[in-house]
């Protein structure tokens, strides 16, 4: 289940990256239980696999990188 909405990340906090168009190439090879896995959105840190809604942007925390999964507006999923 997803957070409530979290809004914007704000560039003045500590925040992890947001793969854009499906770019696995900026997903980690890194261990789970390392502190990479933690993905941070504002400087909250969220465990690997835990999903967020940032606006109508549903993101899933993936080894330290947020992944877009879909959107979060039902009416233009």
């Amino acid at each position: 289940m997803a957070n409530s909405n979290l809004g914007d990340q704000d560039p003045e906090l500590k925040n992890s990256p947001i793969a854009v168009d499906d770019d696995e190439d900026m997903l980690p090879l890194r261990d789970e239980e390392s502190e990479d896995a933690f993905c941070y959105f504002n400087n909250e840190p969220f465990a690997h696999g835990t999903i967020v809604q940032s606006g109508t942007l549903m993101l899933r925390c993936e080894l330290g990188v947020w992944v877009p999964i879909g959107s979060s507006d039902p009416d233009n999923p």
